[in-house]
């Protein structure tokens, strides 16, 4: 039998779909991965490419050689773009438009073409999330910025273009509607209750164990009670800060660890899978840490979204989180 579970974070359902349901293994990647170098002449992210790309706004570099072990630099291509107002709103008669204001940067996570995040040393992973967290607090600074995304495509599948490994941070003078969302209902759970939602979420799922992959002294990892996708992975912070420009750089180190390891889980549990890396954080402005927690979501893209999903807005998954959550736990890395 099918069972409806809903989202305490978001109030979305989600259909943990019964007769359809497969075994954990049922997804994992089936697809050949075509061997690709450690360079790439005209990869534009290989190193001696420089002038292929505008200038780095941060780079970090090797203290002997000089060399660049990790870049950031203004997207090529922007979704939003710095100029423009931020506040005047355009209205066409019913319809309603402002300039796509914001900042659009790409972290170019090595200079190496054939790397995968997945098998990158601890150092490598606490200089990217030390990046991530660099860009959060200057963007944050900006005065119009509301919202602030970072996030990474892994395989085609995901919405890669350029397979060179990177992440990307967009800056926006909105914020986005099931952010609102999520944020508002957060605050009305601490109204109603004087608690954090996502404090209570934490430990409902520690009592419940079934769906935690790994604990440690400062992050929690679990597949959601209502996880919208097979395999989706929660990591949670213990500390309660509702803006990940807040990670110290101590929980920089222990945030790569954590993100090493669950990486490293999906990547021997599913053969390699396509994945988006998503950090969640509340808008600019609004950090209240009684409210809402930072978070990470790890969402492999093994499965396609169709036309009930497209047409509802409500997610059909075919795995069962406890189920998924044993098998990755018990991926030994």
């Amino acid at each position: 039998m099918s069972e409806i579970r809903q989202d305490p974070t978001t109030g979305e359902w989600v259909i943990i779909a019964g007769d359809r349901r497969k075994r954990p293994s049922d997804f994992i990647h089936q697809e050949s991965r075509p061997e690709r170098p450690v360079f790439v002449s005209s990869c534009p992210f290989c190193p001696g490419n420089e002038n292929m790309t505008p200038p780095a706004v941060l780079s970090y570099r090797d203290e002997n050689t000089g060399a660049w072990r990790l870049r950031v630099i203004v997207n090529k291509f922007p979704a939003v773009t710095p100029e423009g107002s931020p506040l005047e709103k355009i209205s066409n008669g019913y319809f309603l438009s402002m300039d796509g204001l914001g900042y659009h940067e790409v972290i170019i996570d090595t200079p190496v073409h054939n790397a995968c995040l997945a098998l990158m040393n601890e150092s490598e992973l606490t200089d990217l999330v030390r990046a991530y967290r660099q860009r959060y607090e200057a963007m944050s600074r900006i005065p119009f910025v509301k919202y602030i995304i970072l996030f990474k495509n892994w395989g085609i599948k995901a919405g890669t273009s350029l397979e060179h490994p990177h992440s990307q941070i967009i800056a926006t003078a909105i914020i986005p509607g099931h952010i609102r969302v999520q944020y508002d209902l957060a605050a009305n759970y601490y109204s109603d209750n004087g608690r954090c939602l996502y404090a209570d979420l934490m430990k409902h799922e520690l009592e419940t164990g079934a769906r935690i992959v790994l604990e440690t002294d400062r992050f929690l990892i679990f597949h959601p009670f209502a996880s919208h996708r097979p395999f989706e992975t929660w990591i949670m912070p213990k500390a309660s800060h509702a803006s990940f420009g807040w990670i110290s750089d101590e929980d920089i180190q222990y945030l790569a660890k954590v993100l090493k390891i669950t990486l490293l889980k999906l990547y021997h549990g599913l053969n390699n899978p396509d994945f988006n890396l998503v950090i969640d954080s509340a808008p600019v402005g609004e950090e209240n840490a009684n409210i809402y927690r930072w978070h990470v979501r790890i969402i492999p893209r093994i499965t396609e979204i169709a036309g009930f999903e497209v047409g509802s807005g409500i997610f059909i998954n075919t795995a069962l989180p406890e189920e998924t959550a044993r098998f990755v736990r018990d991926i030994k890395v």
